[in-house]
């Protein structure tokens, strides 16, 4: 038996390169179902990337955009835009209703709330800069009025955020109505300076903001770093990581905690139309684990994009690891790979059958696979 199985596992190992379709060495080649959430091939620029590269090439492809003119008419019109962004439902009066992440306390009405005087909590939103614009010189293009960072929220909750870093801690200094986002010392291990928590709800789509901001304006942020000393708990002035150690900690904390949403996907596609660049952090969900995580080694393709690999080795479902599964995993290879020998998805969702977790499914998943099977034999 032990001789049959050496036999058949020296065969099969001969044989992957034919009975996969190709080798693993050919380089990718894009499917013609482009990138996520209609992005096509936005993000072609970046693809064979990894690591601070791959930071880098997205930079290239992001920063580009129609800035909407002057920095005044563009500013203006974010009150417009927000209709379309930012838009939570319609009340029984048929009125738009804001979506506030600062507060809960109201539903603000589009146009009839809109800023204006404030004493409290809950009279108006206005136009939030959530990379606060002191940390960039302040009334300066693109960032000024870069939707992407820009949000509508109550006004007087905004101004107890000031242009304290995101943080998390136990609201000693302010805590919005019904505990929604809090002001205090920061409780995160690395910085104990005075810092704005979001909800947790929201901690996500904020961490995904911030590495937007960091990811597209990495030629500034030096500049931002050595004029601007309230962004220095934040950005550590360079390209890379680019983000403070505690910072960065908590951000990829956040963005786990709290995954991409349809809220965000809606926003993004909405903010494209408007602007056209786009956040490649909600398009490709758990793409931070590539720039500065676990994934700095695997290489991102835009259109075969995988966020968490299916390890399970149970290819056919059948409750079993058998023979069965390795022919199941040979087939799904041919009948789903590129000219490469691999599979992938441009959702962000799971390849199944990457038994070795390295990012993509190939022909060293299968010999993967049939070690499983005759080690448990």
């Amino acid at each position: 038996m032990a001789l049959l199985r050496r036999h058949f596992t020296l065969l099969l190992i001969c044989c992957l390169p034919t009975l996969c379709g190709a080798g693993s060495s050919q380089l990718h080649a894009a499917q013609a179902t482009g990138g996520p959430n209609g992005s096509g091939t936005y993000y072609m620029a970046a693809d064979g990337k990894k690591g601070r590269e791959l930071k880098t090439a997205l930079c290239h492809v992001i920063y580009s955009r129609n800035e909407g003119g002057s920095l005044k008419t563009a500013y203006k019109a974010l009150w417009t835009h927000f209709r379309t962004t930012d838009k939570k439902g319609v009340n029984a009066n048929g009125q738009d209703l804001v979506w506030d992440m600062y507060s809960n306390k109201r539903d603000f009405i589009f146009g009839t709330d809109q800023a204006g005087n404030y004493k409290q909590e809950g009279d108006v939103y206005n136009r939030e800069h959530s990379w606060p614009n002191s940390w960039f010189g302040g009334e300066v293009m693109p960032m000024y009025t870069d939707l992407n960072h820009m949000y509508p929220t109550d006004g007087f909750v905004n101004s107890k955020r000031s242009n304290y870093p995101f943080g998390e801690n136990r609201g000693e200094k302010y805590t919005s109505a019904n505990g929604f986002s809090k002001l205090g010392a920061c409780t995160w291990p690395g910085y104990s300076g005075t810092v704005f928590e979001p909800n947790d709800e929201y901690k996500g789509d904020f961490a995904r903001t911030y590495f937007y901001m960091v990811t597209c304006y990495e030629e500034k942020l030096a500049e931002w770093y050595d004029n601007y000393a309230d962004v220095r708990p934040t950005i550590d002035g360079t390209t890379y990581p680019a983000l403070t150690s505690w910072q960065l900690s908590m951000l990829m904390h956040w963005a786990q905690q709290d995954p991409v949403s349809e809220k965000e996907v809606n926003r993004n596609n909405a903010v494209y139309d408007i602007q056209e660049n786009r956040n490649p952090f909600i398009d490709y969900p758990g793409l931070e684990q590539y720039i500065w995580g676990d994934k700095q080694d695997v290489v991102f393709h835009y259109d075969s994009y995988n966020a968490a690999p299916d390890t399970n080795p149970d290819i056919n479902n059948d409750g079993r690891v058998t023979i069965a599964d390795v022919a199941a995993l040979i087939a799904l290879l041919k009948n789903s790979s590129g000219a490469n020998g691999q599979t992938g998805n441009a959702n962000g969702q799971s390849d199944k059958g990457d038994i070795d977790a390295n990012g993509q499914v190939d022909a060293a998943d299968v010999i993967m696979l049939v070690s499983i099977i005759l080690g448990r034999e």
